[in-house]
């Protein structure tokens, strides 16, 4: 049993718990055998070879004996020291309840940002990294009524839904928590290196794993269980089969999470993740105030949503033939009555004018 403590720890208390997480091959059960047998890291590294191996086994009682990664942990506590970053230790008075009374809470955590973010309740938002443009503007726009009305959202940092529901969040207060899977001096991917930069001044970057940890498959599960065990519940956007999304979700059912998914078309692949979660219990919700209702949140007032575009009698009967599917050309010049031309044309101010995506396979669908 860990003891919290009642400020943050002194660096030679936190160089002991940094030795500790960066024994090899230890990990994070490892770490908190040790802790559980002998108290503090500095307890567990004045400990006889003895008493270790019957703990954790001569070879690793050994590593905790003889190893002494110095330099690693210099280069942490300096990092530390950085404006805006913290080292939570289980011990740390900030480290987040929700993890700590959870079956595999992290010794450490590497945070980048706005620390007091994880003392607010909050909400996870995930989805297809593939996703569609309606995909997106989905999590966007739940993601910014929810942070309106005073949740964090918290996500991955992926493409597409995670990257979406971020810069929904961003664009009310700045309440979201990026869950990563690398060190926290890393991003991936790379190409939401500027979004991390915002994340990291108007919300927080968080990761378990140590400074200049690249991305590994394996990382990715281990992340998802830390944004569904910081959040009250899990929105599932879009979501293939097989999808890690649903791995979220999963993790989030077994610790007693709500979970949500957004409906879709029964044609889309990424439709078919969400319509299993509906059929095992999901919740279906059409808007962030069903999300609101189910968890019975009473925080700041919502935004009220993003009105759409004027649209000209034509415009209405062309979105009216597109539906909500993708659809082809060929299909609209049928169900619109246009020429070629003047389908084409409108198509392309439509799309200008962000009402309607241009999808793979020469399809389009609307947006609003």
């Amino acid at each position: 049993m860990v003891t919290r403590s009642a400020s943050p720890e002194s660096d030679d208390d936190l160089a002991d718990w940094l030795r500790l997480a960066l024994i090899p091959g230890l990990g994070a059960a490892g770490q908190r055998s040790v802790l559980a047998a002998f108290g503090l890291p500095g307890q567990v590294f004045s400990a006889s070879r003895r008493q270790l191996a019957a703990v954790v086994g001569e070879a690793l009682a050994d590593r905790l004996r003889s190893e002494d990664p110095g330099d690693a942990i210099d280069t942490h506590l300096r990092w530390a020291r950085e404006a805006g970053n913290r080292i939570l230790t289980l011990a740390d008075p900030d480290y987040p309840r929700a993890l700590l009374d959870s079956a595999d809470p992290p010794t450490l955590l590497f945070a980048k940002g706005r620390i007091e973010l994880l003392a607010r309740p909050a909400l996870a938002i995930v989805g297809a990294r593939s996703a569609t443009p309606q995909g997106m503007a989905n999590a966007e726009a739940f993601a910014a009524t929810l942070a309106g009305a005073g949740l964090t959202v918290i996500s991955g940092l992926a493409l597409g839904i995670d990257a979406a529901a971020h810069r929904g969040a961003l664009d009310q207060d700045g309440g979201t928590i990026a869950v990563i899977g690398t060190g926290a001096d890393r991003i991936y991917p790379a190409r939401n290196q500027q979004l991390a930069r915002r994340i990291a001044e108007h919300g927080l970057i968080l990761s378990e794993f140590p400074l200049g940890t690249a991305a590994r498959r394996h990382h990715f599960p281990m992340r998802n269980r830390l944004i569904s065990g910081l959040a009250r519940g899990v929105l599932v956007v879009e979501a293939a089969i097989g999808s890690g999304s649903l791995i979220t979700a999963r993790l989030a059912g077994e610790q007693g999470r709500e979970v949500f998914a957004i409906p879709g078309s029964i044609h889309s692949p990424l439709s078919k993740g969400c319509h299993r979660l509906i059929r095992d219990g999901a919740k279906l919700v059409e808007g962030a105030g069903d999300v609101l209702e189910e968890l019975g949140w009473v925080g700041s007032a919502a935004p009220a949503p993003p009105a759409a575009p004027n649209a000209s009698d034509p415009d209405r009967h062309l979105l009216s033939a597109m539906g909500h599917d993708p659809v082809d050309v060929d299909t609209l010049l049928q169900r619109s009555g246009l020429t070629t031309d003047v389908l084409s044309a409108m198509l392309l101010a439509m799309e200008l004018d962000g009402r309607v995506a241009r999808l793979p396979g020469g399809r389009f669908q609307r947006i609003l």
